[in-house]
């Protein structure tokens, strides 16, 4: 799967758990492990889990290869290392606190 189609698979699968304030951030520029990286939002550790979760079910019922899955112990922060495509789904308060849309979209000095 294509890096493109494979972002869209990732939306379209945590839109299906009503994932919050999804941000799609091309990072092919800045570095080399991802082309993108997708953030969003869940209400509770319990919605983070699921949506991640979902994600990765869904990511091996169409055969991809799942390089990584961190977080779900304490499911405020899980993410789903698709290898082009990298996940992060996060609890609200501690996306506030890391800010990883600010630090990927930062100019190198």
């Amino acid at each position: 799967m294509e890096s493109a189609e494979l972002k869209q698979f990732v939306i379209d699968k945590v839109e299906d758990l009503k994932a919050k304030d999804i941000v799609v951030m091309d990072v092919s520029e800045k570095s080399n492990i991802a082309d993108f990286m997708v953030v969003c939002s869940g209400n509770s550790k319990t919605h983070v889990k699921s949506i991640a979760e979902n994600l990765v079910v869904e990511s091996k019922r169409a055969n991809l290869n799942i390089l990584g899955v961190e977080g779900r112990e304490s499911s405020e922060w899980v993410l789903v290392d698709l290898g082009d495509v990298i996940m992060h789904v996060m609890q609200e308060q501690t996306r506030e606190f890391y800010q990883l849309e600010k630090l990927w979209s930062e100019k190198p000095e």
